[in-house]
């Protein structure tokens, strides 16, 4: 599994960012194709990042054609729109480690 971990620094307006993040970004980001799930974490009383947000897909081929697709694109381009505290985007493979 390929996972890309997108960190959301702490905006200049809290409310406004999750107020966009909720009503246009996701319904944006819902419309790329490859992607098997994502996860999104609102920090809770963190000061330098409100959101955690991991996207999923099989491998690094479908996550950068999901990302390169015209609706990756859009999504990415709307970062834009609401983002004021920074952003910081990691990938890479995800592995399990199972506790016994």
């Amino acid at each position: 599994m390929y996972r890309m971990t997108i960190l959301y620094g702490t905006p200049t307006d809290p409310e406004a960012f999750r107020r966009y993040y909720t009503e246009t970004h996701v319904p944006l980001a819902r419309k790329m194709q490859g992607l098997t799930g994502w996860n999104l974490q609102w920090t809770d009383g963190n000061p330098d990042w409100i959101l955690v947000a991991e996207l999923y897909a099989e491998d690094k081929a479908a996550m950068d054609a999901a990302l390169a697709s015209p609706e990756g694109v859009a999504a990415s381009a709307d970062l834009d729109n609401f983002v004021t505290g920074g952003v910081v985007f990691l990938t890479g493979e995800e592995e399990q480690v199972a506790f016994s």
